[in-house]
């Protein structure tokens, strides 16, 4: 019910046009779709044009099928999502999704296709982690954020509001929660990322900010904790406004840095009236940036109501979070709102994270009156600062003084490089003894102002030598931290000054008091005890540039009686914490938790804490990821790096087992790991890595791994992805592999597959497969939805709701305006193999191909016209450029019957890797669409491009331009398929005329020439013969021969005509040959003459596409482009061509016309009978809806049907339909179900029983009535009345069955013919001989069928043979037929595998 709901939703987004025919492919036996393609779709009338600054979401079906479901905001982006009931929950960092305004996370309802907010005061902040909890019905969000709960927080359903966590938060460190998982039991709940947690007790300080900042609806006190940054008092910044208003007292910009009054002349500025103006605030030196503060003027007919935030240098439109004072909820924005209100006299906006910027560009988009108008501008920093330089160290707005330094020792100053023109950075630099203590000079204090309590983490700016090259005379330092009045210091003993790179080190995290007259935080450094280095002369080199205070949460705490974090009644962890759920205590884990809520477990977040070190206060470290496996072990992935404890050297990854940590194989990974998943016994890893820390993998694990739980080892997913990976799921076997890649490599191979960002590798054939859909950009969510349905998320550029490597089976769906849609199972990529370098074949160069390693393939920007033009003699025209062929392309199919099931043979350019071999493949495959696997032919490869491929017999001939090895082979080739190697022993090679290549285009095959294969494409000759065009082959002697007197130019196209296909159309850019122009020529096999169809002057250019109306030579269409490259559609009568109207815009090229029945029925439009439409397919580009792959031409309207990509995202081309019947009837015939036909023939032979019965009753009447006259004759005339007895009910209903279907009358004759003449005329009728055990049906009938002897015969045409009862045949094989009573249904035995069936007896000769 809920997937209907599911299927009613989709189809209301993505509405197919309601004039779509329903093309009916099961009609048509098995159906392929082929082309250059990786991602296909049926075309959306409502199609959206994807934008990868935006984050979308999709559905994702059993299948792995796409559908979008709406996008967010202009720099959204969706993290995390988890079901509950019927409602999908996901979040992440937006502001509207589906243009419904929501913070940061929202609700999406299947059944009715809408989304909604949760509440109004949603987290302010990015949401990383999700966790829907089923047992308490309340969804758990996770990440960066301080309300409605410091880093974690719980949305309830039924109060529809938000609520504390139990125990009431976390914050420290980064603050940040990044996954929210349950233990194995599911009766404890993990949390893991970046945050310190307290067990004990701390008390709280209290310190206010600095009040002589004022409050604002539009601000948090968060915001109000950030000290302004004095851009207007630095020496050399930019503060500049264009255009501004030239009004007095109202054109400097100046004026709004820091107001000294209301808002008015002196204290306000206006941009030029009405004109967009742009603010400039540039230090040209490096400031770390939380965000930007806004106050409109509210002067009249002024006032600013929208604007955008630009960074410098990096030129990028920021996201930006701000309070809505009005909503009362956080909001995100790039073309941001300003408050008109003045109740509102300021807003803050600030960034996702602290910036290290240059300044800020502020676009004032829209405003009210005559010009936009701030009463209010400031740069706000990350918390505070202070520089070592002091002209850097200007007076904030509001502050009671200015950061300051002092220093001891001689410091002189240095300009240190950017690498940004126009930007430096002035440091100061000491030099002393490399001896001398850290007592002495030279020292450096710096003095930062804060203006409020809180925790912060204090950064200090280090200089690269390389720069300065100073590398030689760097030292180590010392710094020691006073926080606070009646804080203890914080002493980092040893800090390398050596980098050779700028560079930042955390020195420390914790609870910081505002400046104040008695008191000042300083940060102090000087030369470390250890220290080394030192130049010739033994002198030793310190530099100061600046430290950077970061805000985490504005609440500042510490351990009662001033304990350290080393003291003996506080425990402290980092990264991870346990919460059980039976606990049902109220706590504040934003300060401390009881001592009674500690667990086992917990001892995980305390060993990190302290087997982390001195790294703990040095580099942002975070635990992302938890895993837990069934023998107690706990994974644990993140960046972090031990330097003590158990698990000492451990990086980015580490267990937890039996009470300690424990360091994994070759000490972890070398990169951050951001996801992990188990699978048994086996972990697989998902990050930014390459290799483990001891390099055992070569590099072949980048960024992704898996980790054998028993054996403890790593080992690699061939070689990985090209990018980081975000997140790992696993589905029934699958893994799925999402993040921000483009390829899957394997250097062995020297190729790699396309891969969009979402990549699945099957566990048990260790390979990469097809995910089912296709992206292209970063994905970042995959998550459980109700049934068997997931939702995905990424920002992508481009999207398609099947993933398919150059081809697709289509059949009948359940909606017949909907074909269901089976792409390959396996995958293809790109490889590189080098063409041979024969005269005939193409030029030798290095090719791109196809390269099949279960996965989409690599995109390859072949240019359009890389087909060169052949040239053509007698002047005529070339033939147009076909498609371009990026990979995958698959050009050519057909169907083969290998005596136990249908196999598809696949042709065009590609390469690919089978399972457990190391060589590649190219060019041809054959696929086996029950079993999902490829195979390659045995012996060499093709060397070229496949665009012809015919089954006759055991014979597979291929063609279109390639090589072979060493063999003479030039554009066609022959394989054994009975022998598995090729055959081309004798058979002539074709040559091209001067200058161009041999391109088979076409191998056909007709019942008016058995034995023979006609071949086409461009060429000069077969050998000596010259056939130019189009030749025919004897299959058995391997002699090439002229079709009549030959034709002149090149073939693109052929068909067949007649009842026995005995006259050949072709199209192309033609002449007979007497060099008149005809660009479809009709040749008859029956006098062996070639004659133009229509007049050359009708058709406007080459024919690359021709069709026949079923066979119909008086009904034909053809395709091509005139010489500006327009292209046509035109239509034959029997007398002459009519060019076509319809939608195709220039630089359309079709590559196949196709007519295909229809389930449903169009509006005649003369030309196209109902049940019917033309298929059109190439590269096509309608004039209403833009690129399109394939469309359906009525005779009238050309209706769009499918749309495809290249793996880059680019517009695909499908090159052909290939089908299993060669035959078939467009007549749409109506049966009734079986069961119907049961219960009508058993209501016929009920009746007929029924008048038997009667007439027997009225016999028996008169018979007695005959005894009572003739009393003393009755002995004598008695008949048997067993001649009167019908038979069974079995043979009522049988013969009623064959009635309904063959329209002739169910009652038998009984008109006096003995049983075994009845039993002539219905061979499956009951006697009770049929009922014997038989081996096969003739065995069961052989009595009844013994005077008649079974005959030869052969398969015309191939039949699917799915029907209960009836036997699959392929043309061309030899059969025994047993039963030719029925003129339509013959029942026949193959030869070759003994089994038995009915046949269609028009398929048969």
């Amino acid at each position: 019910m809920l997937s209907t709901k599911l299927f009613v939703a989709f189809s209301t987004l993505h509405a197919v046009l309601a004039a779509n025919p329903h093309v009916d492919f099961d009609r048509m036996g098995k159906v392929a779709l082929a082309g250059a393609f990786a991602g296909l779709d049926l075309f959306q009338n409502d199609a959206i044009a994807f934008d990868q600054a935006t984050s979308t979401l999709f559905a994702r079906d059993q299948r792995g099928a796409l559908t979008r479901l709406a996008s967010t905001n202009t720099g959204g982006r969706i993290l995390a999502g988890c079901q509950l009931g019927d409602q999908f929950y996901f979040a992440g960092l937006f502001s509207s999704i589906n243009d419904v305004q929501v913070s940061n996370i929202a609700s999406y309802t299947a059944a009715s296709n809408t989304y909604a907010p949760l509440g109004s005061n949603s987290p302010n902040g990015e949401v990383e982690a999700l966790f829907c909890d089923g047992k308490d019905a309340k969804i758990w969000a996770g990440g960066s954020f301080s309300a409605p709960a410091g880093a974690v927080a719980v949305w309830n359903p039924r109060s529809n509001e938000w609520e504390q966590p139990p125990f009431g938060g976390l914050n420290g460190a980064q603050a940040r929660v990044s996954s929210i998982t349950v233990n194995s039991s599911d009766e404890s709940l993990f949390f893991s990322g970046s945050f310190i947690t307290n067990f004990g007790s701390l008390r709280r300080f209290n310190g206010s900010r600095n009040p002589l900042v004022p409050d604002s609806p539009g601000a948090t006190p968060f915001s109000l904790s950030l000290v302004p940054i004095p851009v207007g008092s630095i020496a050399g910044a930019e503060v500049i406004a264009a255009p501004s208003s030239t009004e007095d007292g109202f054109s400097d910009i100046r004026n709004v840095l820091c107001p000294g009054s209301e808002d008015g002349p002196g204290n306000s500025w206006f941009a030029e009236n009405g004109a967009t103006s742009v603010i400039t605030l540039r230090t040209f030196s490096f400031i770390s940036a939380q965000g930007v503060r806004l106050g409109n003027t509210f002067q009249s007919n002024r006032g600013t109501t929208g604007f955008s935030v630009t960074t410098i240098p990096d030129n990028n439109v920021r996201t930006l979070q701000y309070f809505d004072p009005i909503a009362g909820e956080n909001r995100t924005c790039t073309e941001c709102p300003l408050s008109t209100d003045p109740s509102v006299p300021f807003q803050d906006f600030l960034f996702v994270e602290p910036l290290a910027i240059t300044g800020v560009q502020i676009e004032l988009s829209e405003f009210i009156g005559a010009s936009a108008g701030l009463h209010i501008l400031q740069l706000l920093s990350s918390g505070a600062f202070a520089s070592a330089f002091d002209e850097n160290n200007g007076l904030s707005c509001f502050s009671t003084g200015p950061s300051n330094t002092t220093r001891t020792g001689d410091w002189v100053v240095e300009q240190a490089g950017t690498g940004i023109a126009g930007t430096v950075q002035n440091i100061l630099s000491a030099s002393a003894n490399a001896d001398a203590s850290p007592a002495d000079p030279p020292t450096f204090t710096w003095s930062p102002y804060i203006s409020a309590a809180g925790n912060y983490d204090i950064h200090l700016m280090i200089p690269g030598c390389a720069n300065l090259r100073d590398c030689d005379s760097r030292t180590f330092v010392q710094v020691v931290v006073f926080p606070g009045d009646g804080l203890p210091p914080t002493v980092v003993p040893s800090i390398s000054q050596q980098n050779t790179q700028d560079t930042s080190i955390l020195i420390y995290s914790g609870p910081i008091l505002p400046t104040s007259p008695r008191f000042s935080t300083t940060i102090t450094m000087s030369l470390a005890d250890d220290g080394v280095g030192g130049d010739a002369s033994g002198r030793v080199k310190m530099v100061a540039d600046r430290v950077q205070l970061i805000l985490r949460s504005a609440n500042a705490t510490e351990s009662e009686g001033g304990d350290t974090p080393t003291s003996t009644n506080l425990r402290r962890g980092f990264g991870f914490l346990e919460w059980p759920r039976s606990l049902d205590i109220t706590a504040d884990g934003t300060n401390a938790l009881p001592n009674t809520t500690i667990t086992a477990l917990d001892s995980i977040g305390f060993d990190l804490f302290t087997d982390l070190g001195s790294t703990l206060t040095r580099t942002p470290l975070t635990v992302t990821a938890v895993a837990h496996h069934s023998s107690g072990a706990i994974f644990l992935g993140g960046s972090f790096n031990l330097t003590a404890g158990s698990a000492s050297g451990a990086s980015n990854i580490v267990a937890f087992r039996d009470n300690a940590l424990v360091s994994l194989a070759d000490g972890g990974l070398d990169g951050p790991v951001a996801s992990l998943v188990i699978d048994g016994d086996l972990l697989f890893v998902g990050g930014s890595f390459r290799d483990t820390t001891s390099g055992s993998n070569n590099g072949r694990l980048r960024g992704i791994a898996v980790y054998n739980v028993q054996a403890n080892t790593w080992s690699s997913l061939i070689a990985g992805v090209n990018g980081q990976v975000s997140k790992l799921a696993m589905i029934d076997g699958h893994v799925q592999v999402l993040g921000d890649f483009t390829e899957l490599p394997n250097p062995e191979s020297d190729f790699s597959v396309r891969a969009g960002g979402y990549a699945v590798w099957d566990v048990r054939s260790s390979s990469w497969v097809n995910p089912g859909g296709f992206t292209v950009g970063r994905m970042s969510l995959i998550a459980d939805g109700p049934s068997s349905t997931k939702y995905v998320a990424g920002n992508v550029a481009a999207a398609r709701k099947y993933g398919a490597s150059g081809m697709v089976i289509l059949q009948n769906g359940e909606n017949p305006e909907f074909p269901q849609v089976n792409p390959l199972s396996v995958e293809l990529g790109v490889g590189q193999s080098p063409l041979p370098s024969q005269p005939s074949s193409p030029p030798a160069a290095v090719r791109r191909h196809l390269v099949a390693r279960n996965w989409i393939s690599r995109h390859v920007d072949l240019p359009r016209r890389i087909f060169a033009r052949q040239s053509n003699p007698g002047g005529l025209a070339p033939l147009p450029s076909p498609p371009a062929t990026p990979a995958p392309a698959v050009l050519a199919g057909t169907f083969w019957n290998d005596g136990s099931r249908e196999l598809t043979v696949l042709g065009g350019n590609f390469s690919f890797q089978t399972s457990g071999s190391s060589s590649l493949a190219q060019a041809l495959a054959i696929y086996d669409t029950e079993s999902g696997s490829i195979r390659a032919l045995v012996g060499d490869q093709l060397n070229g491009t496949v665009r012809a491929v015919l089954v006759d017999g055991d014979r597979l001939f291929v063609g279109g331009e390639f090589g072979l090895g060493s063999e003479s082979v030039n554009g066609i080739a022959i394989y054994d398929l009975a022998n598995d190697r090729w055959d081309n022993s004798g058979l002539q090679p074709l040559q091209a005329a001067a200058g161009s290549s041999v391109v088979v285009r076409s191998i056909s095959k007709t019942p008016a020439q058995a034995g023979h294969v006609i071949v086409a494409g461009s060429f000069s000759q077969a050998g000596s013969l010259r056939c130019q065009g189009i030749c025919m082959l004897d299959v058995g002697a391997k002699q090439w021969k002229t079709l009549g007197s030959g034709i002149v130019g090149e073939v693109a196209s052929v068909v067949y005509a007649g009842d026995q296909q005995d006259v050949l159309f072709v199209g192309g850019s033609l002449a007979a040959s007497d060099n008149a122009p005809a660009n479809v020529l009709q040749y008859s096999f029956s006098n062996s003459s070639w004659i133009p169809v229509g007049s050359a002057s009708d058709l406007p250019g080459p024919v690359t596409a021709i069709e026949l109306n079923n066979g119909d030579a008086r009904n034909a269409f053809a395709a091509g482009q005139d010489g500006s490259g327009q292209p046509f559609l035109s239509h034959y009568n029997g007398e002459g061509w009519t060019v076509l109207e319809s939608s195709l815009g220039p630089n359309s090229n079709v590559a196949q016309l196709t007519m295909v029945p229809l389930q449903n029925t169009h509006d005649a439009q003369g030309v196209i009978q109902q049940d019917r439409v033309l298929m059109v397919s190439g590269s096509l580009v309608d004039s209403t809806h833009g690129d399109i792959s394939s469309a359906l031409y009525d005779g009238q309207t050309l209706v769009p049907y499918i749309v495809s990509s290249t793996s880059s995202g680019s517009s695909g081309t499908i090159a052909s339909i290939f089908r299993s019947l060669a035959r078939f009837s467009f007549d749409q015939r109506k049966f009734l179900a079986v069961g119907v036909v049961i219960l009508i023939s058993i209501a016929i032979a009920a009746g007929v029983v029924f008048l038997l019965a009667l007439v027997g009753i009225l016999w028996t009447l008169f018979s007695r009535k005959d005894e009572k006259l003739n009393k003393y004759e009755g002995d004598e005339n008695d008949e048997d009345s067993t001649r009167h007895r019908p038979s069974s009910l079995l043979e009522h209903i049988n013969a009623a069955t064959r009635a309904t279907i063959s329209g002739a009358s169910p009652l038998a004759d009984y008109s006096g013919e003995d049983d075994k003449s009845r039993t002539d005329q219905d061979p499956f009728g009951p006697d009770a001989s049929n009922f014997a055990r038989a081996e096969t049906p003739s065995d069961a009938i052989g009595g009844m069928l013994a005077e008649e002897s079974s005959r030869p015969a052969h398969a015309r045409y191939s039949f699917d043979g799915n029907g209960e009862g009836e036997l699959p045949i392929s043309a061309g094989d030899e059969l025994e037929v047993l039963d030719d009573r029925d003129p339509a249904w013959w029942y026949a035995r193959n030869a070759r595998t003994g089994r038995e069936g009915v046949v269609p007896a028009a398929y048969l000769y």
